[in-house]
């Protein structure tokens, strides 16, 4: 069996959910992709042997058909509906075998999306049989779209679940001897990831209720490091290479004002940290619950963000142990496995 995945920007995660797929379908898994992003430059190793990657930018897009028959793929999954050459595919493909959108966008109503209900019919639905999104709010979307829900899947952003439940057995158990008071910011610095809002809101508590924690941020972007001498900035990590910054850190803070979803949030929850998340991140829906294992707060508010801050500084050891190991359980209700039987069900009915 062959399956071929025709991708935009591929992150780690996705990849561990294709090698998982690999291993347990049996199948050739062919991968068109994107360049990187720059911000988010992903070293892909570790490969699975029936998994092969392919740069875009070799194939013009009257090519992607003739390389997909050449493939004869038993299963096409398709990131986005922007590339014109990837939608010929799946066009090509459409009855046939099972031709699957991936997307990760909320429904929120406005005109384009509005728009895209009323013409799916002669576009989306001509060239996909089904769709796997992250969660509920996107699959309202899909079903806007008018796909009915035996052919709508939800889970489609899984983490590398083995790696950061891997992460969690190695480092808690000095955290439950210890809890670390540090907070841990993992994401691009753009002012959309609200991360000036959390380095504002920090540095006003610092004086009295963060005193004795630490910041520590991990990414880059167009948005200058804030100079704190409790916060402190370690560029882009590989996810490969996080687990030292993991074992030093206590809670994690994901303050976006827009994220349709957040793999970032799943990855901390599978390594047992208390989280803090903005409303807008739409994984929280899924890996947080608050009061159990974290709080949300409203976006673009810093005064809210200080609220949950000072909630969580105010915690015992034991109490943030104890969110710790319930994010670790929520994380675990998606994992790569899951996520590969849930694709290949589409396959036997």
């Amino acid at each position: 069996m062959k399956i071929l995945v025709l991708f935009t920007e591929l992150a780690e995660y996705v990849l561990a959910c294709l090698n998982e797929l690999a291993e347990v379908s049996g199948a050739e898994v062919h991968i068109i992709r994107y360049p990187v992003n720059r911000e988010a430059p992903f070293q892909f190793t570790g490969l699975h042997p029936r998994v092969v990657l392919h740069d875009r930018s070799l194939f013009a897009e009257n090519e992607l058909v003739d390389v997909a028959y050449k493939l004869s793929p038993q299963l096409v999954m398709v990131s986005g509906w922007k590339d014109k050459g990837y939608l010929k595919v799946a066009k090509a493909f459409h009855g046939k075998v099972p031709t699957v959108l991936l997307f990760d966008n909320k429904w929120k109503g406005g005109l384009k999306q509005n728009l895209a209900s009323l013409i799916s019919p002669f576009h989306l639905r001509k060239r996909f049989s089904h769709c796997f999104v992250p969660g509920p709010e996107q699959a309202v979307f899909a079903r806007k779209l008018g796909y009915p829900p035996n052919r709508i899947l939800q889970g489609f952003y899984c983490c590398d679940t083995g790696h950061f439940a891997r992460i969690f057995h190695d480092t808690f158990p000095a955290k439950r001897a210890t809890f670390p008071r540090r907070l841990l910011y993992v994401g691009r610095y753009y002012d959309f990831k609200g991360i000036t809002d959390l380095w504002e809101a920090f540095s006003r508590l610092h004086s009295f209720h963060a005193e004795g924690w630490e910041l520590w941020c991990l990414g880059t972007g167009d948005v200058p490091p804030a100079v704190h001498p409790s916060i402190k900035h370690f560029g882009f990590v590989q996810p490969r290479d996080m687990q030292p910054f993991l074992a030093q850190c206590g809670v994690f803070v994901m303050p976006s004002r827009i994220e349709p979803w957040g793999v970032v949030l799943h990855e901390m929850a599978c390594a047992g940290f208390p989280l803090l998340a903005s409303r807008e991140v739409g994984s929280a829906v899924t890996f947080l619950q608050a009061g159990e294992n974290g709080y949300v707060f409203d976006a673009g508010n810093a005064d809210a963000l200080e609220r949950a801050l000072v909630q969580m500084m105010e915690k015992t050891d034991a109490e943030l142990t104890a969110m710790g190991e319930s994010s670790h359980r929520l994380g675990l209700t998606l994992t790569t496995t899951l996520w590969s039987k849930k694709l290949l069900g589409i396959l036997t009915t």
